[in-house]
């Protein structure tokens, strides 16, 4: 395997785990956020000065970006919970933006705006795949409990699920918290591979790559939303040549499939058996009886 294509596919899994982390508090919790890339900062950043300043080993610095992100998510998504639709969203952006801002101004701790260099070489193929492996396990085992069947109901009717004894304001910071937890590790592993990490990497544009993604792939499919991953980057890579117009392409793809699958390539399905089952018993068109009656 070509040092390319072993690098497409750790910065594949690393946006994997990112859009993983978006995808529970947006897909399946139904909280819209633009400012996640501000926690995969945080988990830079952290692995970033714990490896490079203090001789950190890498795994411990990996999860300690991850802690780091889960409790800054704790800590807004309390206040700022009790805000729902899009003033949320709007305020995540603000959010996102204010932790790019701090850590631009951070003075010689984070190296403001220069960025950070000299980050330790420790994100290769097999930690970037291992990582992803692990975290996508414990995602869909999540997902598939009775953690995800709260984390929707809250994205189904929050009211509805509130009267049915559901704390709805428990389950939306916990899932804030674990997306947090997952977009710190993709941070810090991004810092492990590109070697040198500044906040512009950070900024709305990725946030919003992030939730593009999981629209994309579809709202509440986790299948889906690594299924989207894998297309826009491949096309990313692929266009690569004619850079000028990559970003034209990249647009109009994902115009092209909101207006023609605006549930998104998924919508709400896993890859699996029960998939095809239900997309059999959807389609397979209404019966009636004599008498006119849908049975």
């Amino acid at each position: 395997m070509s040092a390319y294509t072993e690098g497409i596919i750790c910065v594949l899994c690393i946006n994997a785990i990112a859009v993983m982390g978006v995808s529970l508090v947006t897909g399946y919790t139904g909280i819209f956020s633009l400012g996640h890339a501000g926690y995969m900062a945080i988990g830079a950043y952290t692995a970033a000065i714990l490896t490079a300043r203090y001789s950190f080993y890498f795994i411990p610095a990996i999860v300690a970006g991850g802690l780091l992100a889960a409790l800054i998510a704790y800590i807004i998504g309390v206040p700022t919970l009790k805000l729902v639709g899009d003033y949320y969203a709007i305020a995540s952006i603000g959010l996102g933006e204010a932790i790019r801002l701090i850590l631009e101004n951070g003075g010689t701790f984070t190296r403001g705006a220069r960025g950070f260099p000299g980050i330790p070489n420790y994100t290769n193929l097999t930690v970037a795949v291992c990582s992803f492996v692990i975290m996508a396990f414990l995602m869909f085992n999540l997902i598939n409990g009775r953690f995800g069947r709260a984390f929707k109901a809250c994205r189904d009717d929050y009211i509805a699920a509130s009267l049915l004894g559901y704390n709805t304001a428990k389950y939306r910071i916990l899932s804030l918290v674990i997306s947090g937890f997952y977009c710190g590790v993709a941070g810090a592993l991004l810092g492990g591979f590109l070697l040198y990490i500044k906040p512009l990497m950070f900024d709305m544009m990725k946030s919003t790559e992030l939730t593009s993604v999981v629209v994309f792939g579809g709202l509440g499919s986790m299948s889906g939303t690594l299924l989207g991953m894998v297309i826009i980057t491949l096309i990313t890579e692929v266009f690569r040549p004619i850079s000028q117009y990559r970003m034209l392409i990249y647009g109009a793809i994902l115009v092209i499939i909101m207006v023609l699958r605006p549930e998104g390539i998924m919508g709400q399905y896993e890859f699996g058996p029960g998939m095809f089952k239900a997309i059999k018993e959807k389609f397979k068109g209404d019966h009636y009886s004599e008498e006119g009656r849908k049975v």
